[in-house]
């Protein structure tokens, strides 16, 4: 049977239980003759007769008997879908799936999972945590975090925050290299380089309306910005990363502001990406207002 013949099944299941042709129709309020042309059509579909006719009675066939059977439980599982559904679209409930960067999902949302799961008892959260550009659709999330650019796609985003990148380095290792007093200095530093920087090996600084593009290079090439302040810390080289993720490091004096006059050119946004959909499930409205909260204000752009 296909998913159209189901108003039809709901018609013929009325018939049997109404005795008839004219009390279905009452209690469907339709015509006589409809319920008669959903009956005939069924009938006609499959090839066999439901009904015994008679001017006085109307009964079951042999194979009425089993396609009524079968009838139930089709309208009984149709039903149950419709409730589930129903019972999905009234509130935050079930599994959402969430895919978050990194460093942005350990440091600043996962704090605040607990205080999400706390709000809402029924739902269930799977997330990931890595910096790959993940396919919404054809993996099954229904919503992640993304900085940068967005590229054009049918996917609706929301903005979160701005993020800005900063300029650092450890003590140790300016003591042995010397700080960079302008940006065309940093040709000759050893940098940390994120592997998935959108501009590349490209470096971009202004001051005021001065800007500054400086093509870096470095021995440490990672996929990961806890790892590349890691290796900072460590006096590895220079770092241009998100405020958000050196916070703490520059607050506790592991890493040092480098030229501090300059500001990243190209300050980018996180945002809340999820498939476009006329009503959005009240499981991802919920969350994205929960991001929004945690993020409010551009605090990630702040100085430590």
């Amino acid at each position: 049977m296909k998913p159209s013949d189901l108003p039809a099944l709901a018609i013929f299941a009325r018939v049997v239980e109404q005795g008839g042709f004219t009390a279905a129709s009452k209690r469907l309020a339709i015509s006589k003759s409809a319920v008669s042309k959903a009956v005939a059509a069924l009938e006609d579909r499959l090839g066999v007769r439901l009904f015994n006719r008679t001017t006085r009675r109307l009964s079951l066939t042999e194979a009425g008997e089993a396609f009524y059977a079968g009838c139930l439980r089709m309208l009984a599982e149709a039903a149950a879908a419709e409730q589930a559904v129903t019972y999905l679209a009234e509130a935050p409930r079930g599994l959402l799936r969430v895919n978050l960067p990194m460093s942005f999902g350990n440091l600043v949302v996962a704090p605040h999972l607990a205080t999400f799961l706390q709000q809402w008892p029924e739902l269930s959260i799977d997330a990931t945590f890595e910096d790959r550009r993940v396919d919404l659709i054809t993996e099954g999330y229904d919503l992640a975090v993304r900085i940068g650019v967005l590229d054009d796609s049918s996917l609706i985003a929301r903005r979160l925050c701005a993020v800005e990148r900063v300029l650092c380095a450890a003590p140790g290792y300016l003591e042995r290299t010397g700080t960079p007093q302008a940006p065309e200095a940093l040709a000759g530093h050893d940098c940390l380089l994120y592997a998935y920087q959108a501009s590349g090996d490209v470096w971009h600084f202004r001051r005021e309306s001065t800007h500054r593009s400086v093509r870096v290079r470095g021995r440490l090439r990672l996929n990961s910005g806890d790892a590349l302040v890691s290796a900072g810390v460590a006096g590895l080289g220079l770092l241009y990363i998100p405020t958000f993720i050196v916070a703490s490091d520059l607050r506790s004096g592991r890493l040092v502001r480098v030229l501090p006059d300059w500001t990243d050119a190209f300050a980018t946004a996180a945002y809340a990406v999820y498939p476009a959909a006329r009503n959005l499930s009240p499981k991802v409205r919920a969350f994205i207002d929960h991001l929004v909260a945690i993020t409010a204000g551009d605090r990630l752009t702040a100085e430590p």
